[in-house]
């Protein structure tokens, strides 16, 4: 079963600059998938468009565990917990109160809630930041709380822009830990890297995007045959993506 599918899905900025272009896409359930590509290649566009931040250009079609993004984005937006590039979100609350407001947000009942948050919060070693204001926490804290707060609402479909930029080597270590428990479970992780080696020891599936276009998808090992015995995965990134 398909999680995540696009169908024809294109984003043209300035009426000129085509920075996706005609993707087809599915993303099967039990997986995690990592999304590979040089700066400005469409990774952070392709995932805006996934998770309904930006519109595609006209004809395309993104489904959520078969749930039209466009027809129903309500609907669609509760199958997924979606952390963006950037963590400088909601400053001014305190970590409890963001992690109280996303649990409002997906109507997250009060048991569910309080053991959820007390389960990342041990994870993550953030139980004695969370009455503090986001404000005062450093890069990898705020990467930490906008991650609870994503996944509170116990999404099936993970979407994670860069999730791992910031944070600390335990932490780093706990959230793959996380992913490979969410999958085994039979659920979804699509996540954007720039570090090869993660997606070498993590994914099941990647997929390379260059120029707004997804040029491999499918396993790491499967990738390796199509090139030079004993070349490294820079090399046979590099390769895909020198006209980047």
């Amino acid at each position: 079963m398909s999680m995540i599918r696009l169908t024809h899905i294109s984003k043209t900025y300035a009426g000129t600059h085509k920075a996706v272009d005609d993707l087809n896409w599915e993303i099967g359930e039990g997986t995690i998938t990592g999304f590979i590509g040089p700066n400005g290649a469409g990774k952070t566009t392709t995932l805006k468009m996934i998770t309904g931040i930006l519109e595609p250009d006209e004809g395309g079609l993104i489904e959520i565990n078969g749930v039209d993004i466009q027809k129903d984005p309500v609907i669609a937006k509760r199958q997924f917990g979606f952390v963006s590039d950037s963590p400088d979100h909601f400053l001014r609350l305190k970590g409890i109160e963001y992690l109280n407001f996303m649990a409002d947000l997906y109507d997250v009942p009060t048991k569910e809630r309080k053991e959820r948050i007390l389960s990342f919060a041990s994870r993550f070693e953030m139980e004695d930041a969370l009455k503090d204001r986001i404000l005062s926490y450093s890069h990898g804290m705020r990467q930490k709380i906008m991650v609870m707060g994503a996944l509170l609402h116990d999404p099936s479909v993970w979407i994670l822009d860069e999730p791992l930029t910031g944070l600390d080597p335990k932490s780093a270590f706990e959230l793959k830990e996380m992913m490979k428990e969410h999958t085994a479970a039979g659920k979804s992780v699509l996540f954007s890297t720039h570090v090869l080696e993660v997606a070498e020891k993590l994914c099941d599936q990647i997929a390379v995007i260059n120029k707004g276009k997804i040029v491999y998808r499918g396993t790491l090992d499967d990738l390796r045959k199509q090139f030079q015995e004993g070349e490294s995965l820079e090399e046979i990134f590099l390769s895909m993506t020198k006209d980047a």
